[in-house]
């Protein structure tokens, strides 16, 4: 067992078999336990996509952090319209993002015996293997995953880190430190268009969390009837997300339709969660995402959250109170509190942002 007092504990879940596996050794075998039950659920497949996917918000970070009014404004539009965005010019080098998607792509390739050497231990959420299973009933997502803690490095639970492919763990440490200046920065501009000084937001964090989870989504013979990932929103501040260049299965919710957000090489996902929802009184909001399989092939994406402590009370500012009505819609949440009683649920659209909401 990882036992490491610092690191603070979230949640737990059942076991649920290793989808991976199941590919292995049947690619024609869809079990019922991942079968769609109710139609409005269904992928659509093939020829189906939304126009609205070339309109996908783009922000050039490199503006941003300079400050960029025009950009800044974007920023604003992105948040308040979408909840997600693409972000160009980084400044996370090439080399390191190929580095992350080499490594992770070794490690799943693995023997299952090897990986199940950090399968998630039954009262955790980090190391291999499944998230938010809370009963032997409910509809599994097609993937497995790799969950862990980076920052700050004293909650890492080390011995639930990959030891083969041998460099993996600095390829973690490596790309985990250039989202955390990104995610930073992005922290900065996200208070200023909040109305706030550059550097507020981030301290109300205390000290910033970041955790990394990278999904593996095993090809799917009926890509029509099963989803990679269940569709929710998340609950931390922000997230960032590195996709595959040449797959698309990340859609968001938009307008009523699911849209694809269609990769560019080397740009960065970035996505609003519940913490900056409720601070920002609902302003910008946390989008609802999921994710497909496809026939042809498996797909990875590595996703980090960057949160705040638990002790942190997340309410809305008065400044955005008073500039989107002057009512005050969420009620002040416990940041902690609000994460575990998520990880106690079946992901399930946007409903767990209702406990924090005040009832009119």
């Amino acid at each position: 067992m990882a036992s490491n007092p610092d690191a603070p504990a979230y949640g737990s879940s059942l076991p649920a078999p290793n989808v991976q596996e199941i590919v292995r050794s049947d690619p024609l075998l869809v079990p019922e336990r991942y079968l769609i039950r109710n139609e409005e659920d269904l992928p659509k497949c093939g020829d189906h996509i939304s126009h609205l996917s070339s309109e996908v918000p783009i922000i050039d970070f490199s503006l941003l952090s300079k400050g960029h009014k025009e950009e800044l404004k974007k920023l604003d539009l992105a948040c308040k319209e979408w909840g997600f965005f693409q972000m160009v010019n980084h400044g996370v080098a090439t080399e390191v993002l190929q580095a992350m998607k080499d490594a992770a792509a070794e490690f799943f390739e693995l023997e299952l015996e090897e990986k199940n050497k950090i399968a998630m231990p039954p009262d955790d959420i980090q190391g291999y293997g499944h998230t938010h299973v809370v009963s032997e009933k409910q509809i599994l997502d097609w993937s497995d995953s790799l969950s862990l803690f980076v920052y700050p490095s004293r909650y890492r639970k080390l011995k639930l880190w990959p030891t083969t492919p041998k460099e993996f763990k600095e390829v973690i440490e490596v790309y985990s430190s250039e989202v955390k200046k990104v995610g930073e920065e992005l922290l900065r501009s996200l208070s200023i268009i909040m109305g706030m000084k550059r550097d507020t937001l981030l301290g109300l964090h205390k000290e910033l969390l970041q955790a990394l989870r990278v999904n593996y989504y095993p090809q799917c013979c009926m890509p029509d009837k099963v989803l990679g990932l269940s569709p929710h929103s998340d609950k931390n501040s922000i997230t960032i997300l590195l996709q595959e260049d040449n797959a698309t299965g990340l859609q968001i919710r938009q307008a009523g339709e699911w849209v694809p957000v269609k990769p560019i090489p080397n740009a960065l996902v970035v996505n609003v969660g519940d913490a900056i929802e409720i601070w920002s009184n609902g302003k910008y909001k946390s989008i609802e995402h999921r994710a497909v399989t496809t026939e042809s092939k498996a797909r990875l994406s590595y996703a980090s959250f960057l949160l705040p402590n638990d002790d942190v009370e997340v309410e809305p500012f008065d400044y955005m109170v008073e500039s989107t009505g002057s009512v005050r819609m969420y009620k002040k949440v416990r940041f902690g509190d609000y994460l575990r009683q998520a990880f106690k649920k079946k992901i399930n659209g946007k409903a767990h942002i209702q406990t924090a909401k005040i009832e009119s």
